[in-house]
C-alpha cells in the first residue's frame, strides 16, 4: 500500500493533475515526502517504528510522517457559487462522525468503520456504490484494518450491529492519486486535501465518492461527495 501511494502520487504530479491543487510556497512546488524511486525491496530493510517485536508491522515508510502544510476548501450554497461565477466541482451530500472507546481496546483508529456504516444507512447506499474511495492513510495498517473490518462478519455484527458484512471494495478505486503515506499528514489539513482532491476527481470523471478519515482520540469523520453532473442536491463544495 505504501509503494502504491507513492507511485500514484508521483504519477499525479507528472501528469500535471496536481498543478491547480498545489500552491507553491517558498520555492517548494511539490510535497517533499514523495519518493518516486520507492520499492518493496527498500521498504523491507526498514525496522519497526513502534512495536519492536516480530508482531510489529509499522515502519517509517508505511506510517505518515509529521509534515508541515495547510489546505483550504471553499464550501458554499449553489446559489452563492452561481452568483459569484464559481464552478461547482462536487456536492457534499452527507457527512458523519463517530467515536469509540479505544481506551477499552476498541481500536484507536477504527471509529471510521462505525461512521461509514451509519452514513451509508442514512444515505440508503451500499459500500460498493462508489466510484472513488479516499481513505486517509494515517498508517497502511489502518486502511487495511478498516477494509478487513468491513469484510468481517463478526466485526460487522458485534461492532456495527449488522446482520451481514458491509463487504469489500474495488481496490482499483482506492486513493487513485495517492494519499497521506506519500503526501504527508499535516494535522488538520489532511481532511481539506482529501476533499479537494476528490472534488476534482468527480468534476473530471463524474460519479460518487466516499471519504473516511481517522482522527486522534478514537474519532472518525466521513463524508460523501457527488459529481455536480449526478447529484440531486446538497451543498456545493
Amino acid at each position: 500500500m505504501a509503494v502504491e501511494s507513492h507511485k500514484k502520487a508521483a504519477a499525479a504530479y507528472a501528469s500535471g493533475y496536481m498543478d491547480d491543487l498545489m500552491v507553491p510556497c517558498a520555492g517548494v512546488y511539490r510535497d517533499n515526502n514523495l519518493r518516486e524511486d520507492i520499492s518493496l525491496e527498500k521498504l523491507a530493510t526498514l525496522k519497526n517504528a513502534f512495536e519492536k517485536s516480530e508482531r510489529g508491522t509499522m515502519t517509517a515508510a508505511n506510517s505518515t510522517p509529521l509534515t508541515d502544510g495547510a489546505a483550504a476548501v471553499l464550501i458554499s450554497s449553489e446559489e452563492w457559487a452561481a452568483k459569484n461565477g464559481i464552478p461547482v466541482l462536487a456536492y457534499l451530500t452527507f457527512g458523519q462522525h463517530a467515536s469509540n472507546n479505544f481506551v477499552a481496546g476498541e481500536g484507536l483508529l477504527m471509529a471510521p468503520t462505525i461512521a461509514v456504516s451509519k452514513m451509508l444507512d442514512r444515505a440508503g447506499l451500499k459500500l460498493q456504490d462508489f466510484d472513488f474511495y479516499e481513505i486517509h492513510e494515517a498508517f497502511a495498517a489502518q486502511v487495511l484494518a478498516t477494509l478487513k473490518a468491513w469484510e468481517d462478519p463478526a466485526y460487522c455484527k458485534n461492532v456495527l450491529g449488522k446482520d451481514a458484512p458491509l463487504g469489500s471494495i474495488d481496490r482499483a478505486k482506492l486513493n487513485v492519486m495517492g494519499s497521506s503515506l506519500a503526501f504527508g499528514h499535516p494535522f488538520a489539513a489532511t481532511g481539506a486535501r482529501i476533499v479537494a482532491n476528490l472534488a476534482k476527481l468527480l468534476s473530471i470523471h463524474g460519479g460518487r465518492g466516499l471519504i473516511s478519515v481517522c482522527t486522534a482520540g478514537g474519532m472518525g469523520v466521513t463524508a460523501i461527495l457527488e459529481s455536480a453532473r449526478t447529484a440531486d442536491g446538497g451543498k456545493a463544495a
